[in-house]
């Protein structure tokens, strides 16, 4: 490598068997541990390998809206890089998600309800002279780098083929990233089962609608799902391949945050929890009984999308105000 900027910001993520998964879901699961990445989510893969091509193009400010993980892959990478970063998050961002961007050497504005709000005035800072803004989920060099996910899951399978994906969504950057690349692998047949939580369901809700929807607010618990309007890519997608759309309520997001903390003793926000009650809550069988989804021929791949708006007290939190405790 003749610079720095070719070595991506990720690293290679283990996609490892859980016996309690695949016991539960009675079938082989493997999870793909993407909460073990630099900033502990999947979003540096796609921000890494966007903020390196801005860099090389010249720009020296980036801006980036998020509820947390985009921003800190975004302050993560800008310090690799050594250029300046300003993250605009809403006002119900956890301190400790602020410390660690100021940790990193960003500038934080906080601002707005939610991310909707923070991405509008992160828009405007970007009109400033060298300064760029960075999408957390729409843009087609995120979903390329975000593609790098399923070469790995290529990679260590070989020969075998997944029997279907399961991937939360938010805005939509990652479903489009892993669309792009099953389609480079071949496996564009595969299904996917796209996860939201209930009040944080734009994909759910443009499904049912059959076009582009707005959510009136974000009422749910997982505001990194936390995206009114699902970027145009995603629903496109979810048209055109095998997508099953999941809306699944915050009690059933926390207990599998719960269960997946005592079966692989790690801790997820609420957003992968969204994920993994596809299996804890019975979704997977679910979907087979309903003739919705085939017997799968491959295994189940979980992914493991992390996240850092989460702490044990979080989680507490969560619980009481659900009635959970």
């Amino acid at each position: 490598m003749d610079s720095q900027d070719e070595v991506p910001f990720h690293i290679v993520t283990p996609l490892k068997e859980s016996s309690a998964l695949s016991r539960r879901a009675g079938t082989p699961v493997l999870i793909k541990l993407e909460n073990i990445q630099p900033m502990g989510s999947f979003k540096i893969r796609g921000i890494g390998h966007y903020c390196q091509k801005l860099a090389k193009k010249g720009y020296k400010k980036f801006v980036c809206s998020s509820g947390g993980n985009a921003g800190l892959a975004a302050a993560y990478a800008c310090n690799k890089l050594g250029l300046p970063a300003t993250i605009v998050v809403p006002e119900q961002t956890l301190k400790h998600v602020i410390q660690r961007l100021e940790d990193l050497g960003a500038e934080v504005v906080v601002t707005g309800k939610v991310w909707d709000d923070a991405d509008a005035h992160a828009h405007r800072l970007a009109e400033a002279p060298g300064s760029v803004y960075i999408s957390p989920f729409n843009h087609p060099l995120l979903w390329e780098g975000h593609s790098s996910l399923v070469l790995e899951v290529k990679a260590a399978l070989g020969n075998q083929k997944p029997g279907a994906l399961v991937v939360s969504v938010g805005g939509g950057g990652l479903l489009s990233g892993i669309i792009e690349g099953l389609t480079r692998v071949g496996w564009s047949d595969v299904p996917i089962i796209a996860m939201e939580t209930l009040g944080a369901h734009c994909l759910n809700a443009a499904l049912e609608a059959g076009k582009s929807v707005t959510l009136p607010d974000i009422s749910s618990i997982a505001k990194c799902l936390g995206a009114k309007t699902v970027c145009d890519r995603a629903l496109e997608c979810a048209r055109k391949y095998k997508v099953i759309s999941v809306a699944v309520d915050d009690k059933e997001a926390v207990q599998a945050i719960e269960m997946f903390l005592d079966d692989e003793l790690m801790l997820v926000e609420a957003a992968c929890g969204a994920a993994l009650a596809a299996v804890y809550s019975g979704h997977i069988q679910r979907l087979q009984q309903e003739g919705k989804l085939e017997q799968l021929q491959g295994p189940l791949i979980m992914i493991v999308c992390g996240g850092s708006a989460i702490s044990l007290s979080e989680l507490q939190n969560f619980k009481s105000q659900l009635g959970m405790i």
